[in-house]
C-alpha cells in the first residue's frame, strides 16, 4: 500500500533522517504550537486553503489572486481530473478497510461525482479499479501478517498496529492563517510521519511544502512533534502502479520557506494585489483561460 515503507526507506529513516532530527533538531520559534507568536503569527485575518500556500505553479501567484480574490473556478485539465480521483480511491479504499466496512468498488464508482472532470471514464475507472485493487490487497496482507504476531489482540488493536494511519484526517489551519477545514492526507501517527499524495511523475522541490504546512498545522492543534515528512508520488508506466517517496526531515529551513510562502500568499489576498500575467504560461495551468482573457 501507498503508505507502508519499503524496507530501504524503513532503513533511511532509522538510520539518518530520526538521527539528524534528533542531532539538529528544530529551532522551538517553528514548531506549530508557537503560532502566537513571530514568525509563525499571521499578519493578517484573511483564512487561505492549504493549497493556496503551497502551489508553486504559477511564477507570479495570479493563480492564487483569482482564485481567492476574484473567485474564478479553475478549469480541470486531465491531469488534475485524473488526480483528484485517485486521492479519493486511495484514502477511501484506505478507510473502509479500518472501518470495517463492507465498501466495494463497484458502489465507490457509482458515487463519483463528474462535473467538471475531464477524460476518458473507462480508463479513469480502469486506473482508480488498479488502486482500490492494490491498496485492498496490501492492507488485508499486512493485517494478516500483524495477527500472526499478536495472536490475544483484538480486531481493533490489530487494524491499529497494521494500519496506523489518520487519513483525511480533519483539522483546523485557523491559527496559522488557513481555512479550518482542511485534510491531512495521511498521518502515520506510530512513526509520526506526515505524508503528501500526489498523482504527478515530475518531482519538484516545492512539492515538500505540503506535508511540511500539514506537519504545521498539526503541531499547532495537537502539540505533538511532528520531524518526518514525506511526499508520495503515484503513478503509472503502462498498466503498472508506480509509487516514489520523498521522505525527509521537516528542518527549519524548509519551515521557514512555507511561512515565506504563506505571508507572501496572505498578502495577496488581503490587500488585494494582482501580482500581475507571467511572462511565460504553461497552457495546462487551470487558470490559463482566466488569466490570459482578463
Amino acid at each position: 500500500m501507498m503508505y507502508f515503507l519499503s524496507e530501504l526507506e524503513h532503513k533511511l529513516l532509522l538510520h539518518k533522517l530520526l538521527p539528524t532530527a534528533r542531532e539538529v533538531g528544530v529551532n522551538p520559534d517553528l514548531r506549530g504550537w508557537n503560532w502566537h507568536q513571530s514568525p509563525l503569527k499571521p499578519y493578517y485575518n484573511e483564512k487561505i486553503p492549504m493549497y493556496a500556500v503551497c502551489s508553486k505553479y504559477c511564477p507570479t501567484n495570479r493563480d492564487i489572486f483569482l482564485n481567492q480574490v476574484k473567485k474564478v473556478a479553475p478549469t480541470l485539465n486531465f491531469n488534475v481530473s485524473l488526480g483528484k480521483l485517485l486521492h479519493g480511491v486511495v484514502s477511501d479504499a484506505l478507510q473502509a478497510i479500518i472501518a470495517r466496512d463492507s465498501l466495494n468498488f463497484e458502489d465507490w464508482w457509482k458515487k463519483i461525482r463528474w462535473e467538471g472532470m475531464v477524460g476518458d471514464r473507462d480508463l479513469f475507472k480502469k486506473r482508480a479499479r488498479q488502486v482500490w485493487d492494490h491498496v485492498q490487497k496490501t492492507c488485508h496482507a499486512k493485517y494478516a501478517h500483524v495477527s500472526t504476531e499478536q495472536p490475544f489482540a483484538s480486531n481493533y488493536d490489530l487494524m491499529a498496529s497494521a494500519l496506523p494511519f489518520l487519513v483525511e484526517h480533519k483539522i483546523s489551519g485557523e491559527l496559522l492563517g488557513l481555512s479550518g477545514l482542511l485534510s491531512l492526507d495521511c498521518y502515520d501517527y506510530l512513526r509520526c510521519i506526515m505524508f503528501d499524495l500526489k498523482v504527478e511523475s515530475k518531482q519538484e522541490d516545492w512539492h515538500r511544502l505540503s506535508p511540511v504546512g500539514y506537519a504545521l498545522v498539526f503541531e499547532s492543534v495537537h502539540e505533538v512533534p511532528v520531524d518526518i515528512c514525506c511526499v508520495l508520488y503515484l503513478n503509472f508506466l503502462d498498466d503498472k502502479i508506480v509509487v516514489k517517496k520523498d521522505l525527509f526531515f521537516a528542518n527549519n529551513d524548509l519551515r521557514s520557506w512555507w511561512i515565506e510562502e504563506r505571508d507572501r500568499k496572505l498578502e495577496i489576498v488581503a490587500q488585494r494585489k494582482d501580482p500581475g500575467t507571467p511572462n511565460v504560461c504553461d497552457e495546462s495551468c487551470i487558470y490559463y483561460m482566466s488569466c490570459r482573457g482578463g
